[in-house]
This record gives C-alpha cells, structure tokens and sequence, in this order.
C-alpha cells in the first residue's frame, strides 16, 4: 500500500484517520530519511489518538509518553540507536506489549527487538517536496484501519513501482587492428588477356 503526500496537511490527515482505529498492543515502525515526515505522522497518529499535548521526538530522551482518550501512546526515537537497543534489551521491550500504542522512529535501526506484527511505515522524499509513504508489514491490519479511509485532499494512492532490472552499461565492441598482407605481390598478372574489348570487337 503506497501513498503520495502532496503536503504535510494530508500526511497528517492519513496519520489521524490510522489513529482512530488503532488498538491496544500494536507497534507503529517508522522509517525514513531525515525531514521525510516521521514526525509529521506521529503527531497525526496522536490527534487520531485524541491526545491534544504537543508532540515532538523524543531524540534525546528514551521515550515520550502521551495520555490519550482511551489509550496512551509510546513514542521512541531510535536515532541514537545504542541507547536504544540498550534499553529495549534490558527489558524496556516490554513497553511494546503494554495496554497503550507504540511508535518507533528510525524503527530500521533496532528492527530486530520489534515485534513480528509491527505496521511499518517507509516515507521517502519525492518530487517537488511530495512525501512517498508505504504501508508493509501487517497488510491485513493496514486493510482493517485504511479500508474506509476517506478522500484526503493532497493524498494520492499509487502503486509500487516496478523494480527495474540491472542493467550493465553499454560497452564498445573490441575492434581488430588492421592487418597487413601476409605475402609480396608478384607482379604477374593473373590471367591471360582475352584479345576482346567491352563490346566484345577485337582489340
């Protein structure tokens, strides 16, 4: 499942309608390149939560926790992704299997202290600003929270692109050095004349 994001309105839009329906257990994986919006849809995530507190990412700190109407959301930040796994190993994994609602940015950093059923989500950046997201992981969960998403103004639902196979780069064909006769011209003539001309009268 893969979207374009024409702006930051409709990635939060898409983020808050996936909040709404979200329950208690699940773990949000979130990757992506530096402003590509991870943040962006935490905070939608939130307001579908209905958590009105100001959301930012938790870079410098473990974890940052939001009280939402009937569920608390988790937010983890993997960018220092030693303290991270440091803190997930020690036992703070148990914090994904609470009764709130864990989001992990720079999820791909500590993929392997996530649980198997965690809804990724990859943003990339793409052309005049839009944002790509793509929704992997649990695709039948996704199915249940975006099956009745309604139409966001600035999101678009595309296709994945078809992976191109490798090509190799265009090569010039190896080309013989010109080779010189092998034997010296004789200097006879080949044949004898035939005694007619083109018009086959005697010369």
């Amino acid at each position: 499942m893969r979207f374009v994001s024409h702006d930051s309105e409709a990635t939060l839009a898409l983020a808050e309608h996936v909040g709404r329906g979200l329950r208690a257990g699940e773990v949000l994986a979130l990757s992506g390149d530096l402003g590509s919006g991870k943040t962006t849809f935490v905070r939608g995530l939130a307001r579908g939560m209905g958590i009105t507190d100001p959301v930012s990412s938790p870079t410098y700190t473990l974890m940052h926790a939001y009280e939402g109407t009937g569920l608390e959301l988790f937010h983890f930040d993997a960018w220092m992704e030693g303290r991270q796994k440091s803190l997930l190993a020690d036992g703070g994994s148990g914090v994904l299997e609470t009764g709130g609602v864990a989001v992990v940015e720079w999820a791909s950093r500590v993929r392997d202290f996530l649980p198997p059923g965690a809804l990724w989500i990859e943003l990339e950046h793409g052309a005049g600003g839009d944002r790509i997201l793509e929704l992997g992981g649990a695709l039948g969960r996704w199915s249940e929270l975006i099956g009745d998403l309604p139409q966001i103004e600035g999101l678009e639902p595309t296709s994945t692109p078809a992976t191109k196979p490798a090509t190799k780069p265009a090569t010039k064909p190896a080309t013989k050095p010109a080779t010189k006769p092998t034997g010296k011209p004789t200097g006879k003539p080949t044949g004898k004349p035939t005694g007619k001309g083109m018009g086959g009268d005697p010369l």
